[in-house]
């Protein structure tokens, strides 16, 4: 599952910088590759739909969204040749996140022919087992040190090709001074240590704090109903507001669009946008929860609405969008949410598979509605500020 997650992100961070390159419309290939992926998803088994496109929203992360986005405002830079072009500076990192989804549908689908069968077990059962196992292997600081090796072994494995990478085109292609060079690997130490400081409290911490609220909730909106369940959906909103705000790759994403736009978009602007959207996809998360409706009845009005939209926003704000998408549903996201999700949704004995996942997707979603209904609202006052000015 990791290699064809690997292998759909690489495929589509070439399509997308060969969109760049070729000077095609952001729009019409974000619009063709989401029907081609929805017909997969179609196609593929139900348990591995939900996996899909959170895998798609869970892949942008700290450690990718800063190299994807640098990589495509440098090539976007070469080929404009100094020119303005939002269209070709932004919408590399939600190119990539549609890599994921595709990947793992095409591999459910591949399994599905072979003869797969679903031995998913009650979200319950698979809780307590996870909460029952870190309780057992230590207690106070030592949850925390027990998770340093594995931490640091994953962190190795992400960071070692880009180093390998960076070696190689400094010795045959870029040729960078010696200064850049100690900046490049003081930032590579400085990431390698921050990820795992970060990645320990995550596992450690978050996730079963979040489980465990989530199943107190859960458990008293389901016995007790009424103002419970409006508390697990607004309890979810807050929540989703706030860990936006937590994520890495946002701050990365809000500095970047603030400094290629000159200041014209702030990064204040742009959080209130991404806070409000990522809010209402977890509140609408926890309403599917404990309703036990298809991830279907959001997504596909949700995505229709946000290729419609394209047609009606400036391609800056659709290719902002389309990587908001990816960056807010980063580590944070993937841990505390998902596992609060888990947790609310083991109180009504669901099925881990088809019931749990599909918070991410959400979460991925809601901020291509929301960064561009922004860009509609910024250009209209924008054409009134100009129409105003050249009546005076």
């Amino acid at each position: 599952l990791v290699c064809m997650i690997a292998i759909g992100v690489g495929l589509f961070v070439m399509l997308g910088l060969l969109r760049t390159v070729l000077s095609i419309s952001l729009r019409w290939v974000l619009v063709i590759s989401y029907i081609l992926l929805f017909l997969l998803a179609f196609l593929s088994p139900k348990e591995f739909q939900g996996v899909a496109f959170d895998a798609g929203g869970a892949t942008t992360g700290p450690m990718t969204v800063p190299f994807i986005m640098a990589l495509g405002v440098g090539v976007a830079a070469v080929r404009s040749s100094g020119k303005k072009d939002g269209d070709s500076s932004f919408g590399l990192t939600g190119m990539a996140s549609i890599g994921p989804i595709a990947a793992v549908c095409v591999y459910g689908i591949i399994l599905h022919a072979c003869g797969f069968s679903s031995t998913t077990e009650p979200i319950s059962q698979t809780v307590h087992e996870t909460a029952s196992a870190l309780s057992d292997k230590a207690f106070g600081l030592g949850i925390f040190v027990h998770l340093v090796p594995e931490v640091v072994r994953e962190v190795s494995l992400a960071l070692t090709p880009l180093l390998l990478m960076f070696i190689a085109f400094q010795i045959f292609l870029v040729k960078m001074p010696p200064f850049q060079v100690r900046r490049m690997i003081s930032g590579l130490v400085y990431s390698f240590l921050g990820l795992i400081i970060f990645l320990v409290g995550v596992n450690g911490g978050f996730m079963p704090a979040g489980q465990q609220l989530g199943e107190v909730l859960g458990q008293k909106a389901v016995s007790l109903g009424g103002v419970w369940t409006v508390l697990l959906i607004a309890v979810g909103f807050v929540f989703g507001a706030v860990v936006v705000c937590a994520e890495p790759a946002v701050w990365v994403l809000t500095e970047q669009v603030e400094s290629i736009s000159g200041g014209t978009i702030k990064r204040k602007v742009m959080l209130i946008a991404l806070s409000a959207g990522v809010a209402l996809s977890i509140g609408l998360s926890m309403l599917r929860i404990f309703c036990g409706f298809s991830l279907w009845y959001i997504l596909l009005p949700g995505y229709a609405l946000s290729l419609i939209l394209t047609f009606f926003c400036p391609s800056l704000f659709t290719g902002i969008a389309f990587d908001s998408g990816g960056v807010a549903s980063g580590p944070m996201t993937s841990t505390f949410i998902l596992s609060f999700a888990l947790g609310a949704a083991s109180s009504c004995g669901g099925n881990a598979v088809t019931d749990a996942f599909g918070v991410i997707a959400l979460v991925a979603m809601t901020p291509l509605i929301a960064i561009q209904i922004l860009g509609i609202i910024f250009t209209n006052k924008s054409s009134k500020k100009k129409s105003s000015e050249v009546v005076k």
